[in-house]
């Protein structure tokens, strides 16, 4: 089949799509496609193929609609032979070093290349740092398979920009970046994804440059969000509460909106590292991208001491005080627990004795524990504190009153000695000044 009849095929009902690696980026591409063409979903995680075969979501992304989902769900890599469009949604996460591991991404190259069937298009969704499609992927695909990249198979690159929880900036409501090797599978390709992207597709030039927009969004959003947590700091130590500087500062037409927070997850607290190890390489050392990054990855351990710091001037021995953290997730509303910068705040309280109590419904008590050696306790369960931390800000958290707030602290505790450190803000100035709670906010 030629490539420039993928398209035709698809609608047709003769081809079929697949895509590789279904977790919160993979998985609701697959559905979603699912609903116009014939679709394959493949993944390495036998267990993970078996909880969506049986109707079971678990990372929250498309919700019941797993459960009427005509996508076929399988662990055999053989089957990626049946499909003639295959799309790459591995993970691409960074190294202890920081520098990138590109360990999935070339796993999933290798699994492409030995069940490659010819005529196909290969586009890659995972982010990676400008040249590693070509430069790494293809290599590995054309080695296993046999095949000649441009000659007996295409390749294309389209960055993923799904937002894990986000039930607004959707799939299909997100502007999609689409390239190709060459004018003929870059049109192709842009066919294919404009039969799910309502908001429309962009073309760009060259695989590199797609690439290179991801780690580009990103790497922009964490400067912003480091500016911010830098103003937290100096706010902090000028007594000024941040939150009304920055709705002071919001007033005006041009302000960015961005706030301080803690900057984990698979993207933002990631993807800059990946950029500024491609340009390592091109012997240029980042100035500002790296310091954004030193910044963001220090907010965990700054919060833990605020409240260390509280502890004490509330009169209490931090070591001999129960504090409890209330969310684990990078993000709010989401169960997705890849980079947990709230982890960041656990291990400093550790390197002072203090073991915290930890409770996040959202996420998943096994991952916790092989992943972060955290264990989690139901929010019903959780002991009466000296301090409570609210690091996250899931609904159930931010919906709080102050007498729920007040209600998980030790009843023999005066308001000024029960410490609330609100990492997000979550919380009206008014109300927590009237609570008469000894307070700290980021």
């Amino acid at each position: 089949m030629e490539v420039n009849e993928i398209y035709r095929g698809l609608i047709a009902g003769k081809e079929k799509l697949a895509l590789i690696g279904l977790g919160y980026v993979g998985m609701p591409i697959a559905v979603e496609f699912a609903k116009h063409i014939n679709v394959i979903g493949f993944d390495i995680n036998k267990k993970r193929i078996e909880e969506y075969k049986n109707g079971i979501d678990s990372t929250n992304e498309v919700g019941e609609a797993i459960k009427n989902t005509t996508v076929d769900f399988t662990a055999d890599p053989g089957r990626l032979s049946e499909a003639s469009f295959l799309i790459v949604a591995v993970p691409t996460p960074v190294k202890d070093d920081n520098s990138p591991d590109l360990g999935p991404v070339m796993g999933a190259s290798k699994i492409i290349g030995q069940n490659l069937s010819v005529g196909s298009i290969v586009v890659f969704e995972s982010t990676v740092y400008p040249g590693v499609t070509e430069d790494v992927c293809v290599p590995i695909i054309e080695k296993e398979s046999g095949l000649e990249c441009g000659v007996d198979w295409k390749v294309g690159y389209s960055p993923e920009r799904i937002n894990p929880g986000d039930r607004v900036h959707t799939l299909t409501n997100i502007k999609k970046v689409v390239s190709g090797m060459d004018e003929e599978s870059a049109n192709e390709i842009k066919k294919v994804y404009d039969i799910v992207i309502k908001a429309g597709t962009f073309p760009v030039s060259t695989i590199k440059t797609a690439e290179a927009v991801k780690v580009v969004e990103n790497s922009q959003r964490d400067i912003n969000i480091a500016f911010m947590n830098e103003i937290a700091i100096i706010c902090d130590k000028m007594g000024i509460d941040t939150d009304e500087v920055l709705a002071g500062m919001n007033t005006k037409w041009n302000a960015l909106g961005f706030k301080p927070g803690l900057v984990g997850g698979h993207c933002i607290g990631v993807d800059p590292y990946y950029l500024t190890n491609a340009a390592e390489k091109l012997g240029y050392h980042s100035q500002i991208i790296l310091n954004g990054r030193q910044v963001n990855d220090s907010m965990g351990s700054y919060v833990a001491d605020a409240a260390i710091k509280q502890m004490i001037e509330a009169g209490m021995a931090p070591k001999k005080a129960t504090v409890v953290v209330l969310g684990l997730t990078f993000k709010e509303n989401c169960p997705d627990t890849r980079n947990s910068k709230v982890v960041d705040i656990i291990n400093r309280l550790g390197e002072f004795d203090i073991d915290p109590v930890v409770t996040d419904n959202w996420a998943d008590p096994n991952v916790a524990r092989k992943e972060y050696d955290v264990e989690l306790t139901p929010f019903s369960d959780i002991p009466k504190a000296d301090c409570v931390i609210v690091a996250v800000g899931h609904n159930e958290y931010r919906s709080m009153s102050m007498m729920q707030l007040k209600s998980l602290f030790k009843e023999d505790l005066l308001d000024g000695e029960k410490v609330l450190i609100d990492v997000k803000s979550l919380y009206r100035m008014d109300e927590l000044k009237a609570s008469g709670m000894r307070y700290w906010r980021l």
